[in-house]
Order: C-alpha cells, then structure tokens, then sequence
C-alpha cells in the first residue's frame, strides 16, 4: 500500500488525531494557567489570614478568603476610596437602627486595621490613600476579648 493511498483512506483518522491533539494542548493550557492563578489566590488569602490572626481576628477559612478576593482583590480593590464605598461603608459603622434612630458609632481600630491590611496585600497601591481617608475617624479598643 503506498504512502499516498492509506493517506487518502485514513485521511480522517489524521484529522481527527490532529484535532484531539490540539484541543488537548489548549485544555492543558487553560488549566496550568488557572492552577497557578488558583495557587497565588491561596496564597495571598494565606497571607491575609496571618495577618488578621496578628491583629487579633479568629482564623479565617482561607478556602472562602481566596474564592472571594481572587488574586487582584475583586471588588474591594476596584474603588477602595469612592465616596459610594466610603458612604457605605460609613453607614456600616453605626448602631444598626434604621431611620431617625441611627446613629454613628466609634469603630474598633482593628476594624480599619483589617481593612488595611486586606488592601495591603491585594491592592498596594491604594493604601496610602486608604489610610488618608481612616486617618481622622474616631477610633477606640471596642471589642473585649
């Protein structure tokens, strides 16, 4: 059997084999590059779960801290010193009642800490802003251990 006919007969084993290889290299890629996204993730939620248990937090599940902020930080690092977070996070910070009833609170400093720290490790470039903007609110030891 020459080599020009058994190609011509087994043209679509070829094809086919060539398209198995090919889609197996791209899913081999796209794995290895959400592995190592995966890996930084879980480091970093590491490194945030050691620094808030520094500060006095209970230990964290870091499972969950990785599968929120990512690696980038998500959400927290989008805008962390927009007047919309600052405002809600402000109205965070109250006695809880709602309407005529609420009420600001004085924070813990841990509070403000922790949030520092999350920006820290995500989104260092916003710290120094973040700091300006916690710099001048009212803050005490609230929390007993």
């Amino acid at each position: 059997m020459s080599p020009t006919r058994m190609w011509s007969e087994h043209r679509w084993i070829f094809v086919g084999a060539v398209v198995v290889l090919v889609g197996m290299m791209v899913i081999a890629l796209l794995t290895y590059t959400q592995q190592r996204a995966s890996n930084e993730a879980h480091r970093k939620a590491n490194e945030l779960n050691d620094a808030l248990v520094a500060h006095g937090f209970a230990a964290r599940n870091t499972g969950n801290i990785a599968d929120t902020l990512g690696t980038d930080g998500g959400p927290v690092c989008e805008d962390p010193n927009s007047a919309l977070r600052r405002g809600l996070w402000l109205n965070q910070m109250s006695n809880g009642a709602g309407g005529p009833g609420q009420r600001p609170i004085i924070a813990d400093r841990r509070i403000l800490e922790a949030g520092a720290e999350v920006i820290r490790i995500y989104c260092p470039n916003k710290l120094d802003d973040y700091q300006n903007r916690i710099k001048d609110l009212k803050t005490g030891d609230i929390v007993r251990d």
